[in-house]
């Protein structure tokens, strides 16, 4: 689907929801740091359940954006590894504003250079990895995977990678499908319908329109072997691009 281009009036509308987005950052980062000392880290699944998707309402309302949550069938009611598409700036705010139980998110490393996303990432246990280093981003992960264990934390990844790839659907990595199967996790799927139709790929700059995160079934992944990892992993990169409404794919399934 071909994006509409932004109008002057989306560039101004568009410009204030990010001032919103960081001054709300800005404005939390010291609570949530209080938050957390104080309590020793026991509020953190508060905070990411409850206080993010509440520090989005006014980013969505400023930026003109309707989202909503749609599950398909049952939650599930224990840790799980979530899947997402990601193909746009809005992702971020979407992925945040789920409020997903026990979540943590494996971000990109360089979202640390934002002194408040460092702050409030470090605090609240998130993992970031070097995309670009493959040994080293399964290393990082590995090495969550105890205190993962423990907590009984779910973790959500976007198979993609970044969001700047060919496709309405880019080639998945293996990496959070490894993941899963060391965890001994099922996967559950969640297709954002709208993000990309909002966002001018690379850009920061966003439109107003509507947003629908669909979760869906979780994945069993308990009889995977790594030998056949691959085929599940096309498997499931079709059932984006049956509800991304792709017909045809070109580029290679696995990266």
């Amino acid at each position: 689907m071909d994006r509409p281009e932004l109008t002057l009036w989306n560039i101004i509308r568009s410009l204030f929801g990010i001032t919103v987005f960081f001054l709300v950052f800005l404005m939390a980062t010291p609570v949530i740091a209080l938050l957390l000392i104080v309590s020793v880290g026991k509020l953190t699944n508060f905070l990411m359940e409850k206080i993010g998707p509440l520090m989005m309402k006014p980013v969505f309302a400023a930026s003109g954006i309707r989202f909503n949550i749609q599950q398909h069938g049952e939650p599930v009611n224990r840790p799980v590894v979530y899947l997402v598409n990601h193909s746009s700036t809005v992702d971020l705010l979407t992925i945040i504003a789920l409020g997903l139980p026990r979540i943590r998110f494996v971000a990109k490393w360089e979202l640390q250079y934002n002194p408040l996303f460092f702050i409030v990432g470090r605090l609240t246990g998130q993992v970031f990895i070097k995309r670009q280093d493959r040994k080293q981003a399964i290393s990082t992960l590995q090495k969550s995977y105890r205190r993962i264990r423990e907590q009984r934390l779910s973790i959500l990844l976007a198979p993609e990678g970044s969001r700047k790839h060919p496709g309405i659907i880019g080639p998945f990595k293996k990496g959070p499908f490894h993941m899963a199967v060391d965890l001994g996790y099922p996967i559950v799927p969640i297709y954002f319908e709208g993000n990309r139709e909002l966002s001018a790929g690379s850009s920061l700059l966003t439109r107003p329109g509507e947003a629908t995160a669909h979760i869906h079934p979780a994945i069993d992944t308990t009889d995977w072997e790594k030998e056949t990892l691959e085929q599940h992993i096309i498997e499931i990169r079709r059932k984006y691009l049956a509800w991304a409404g792709v017909e045809t794919d070109e580029v290679d399934p696995v990266a």
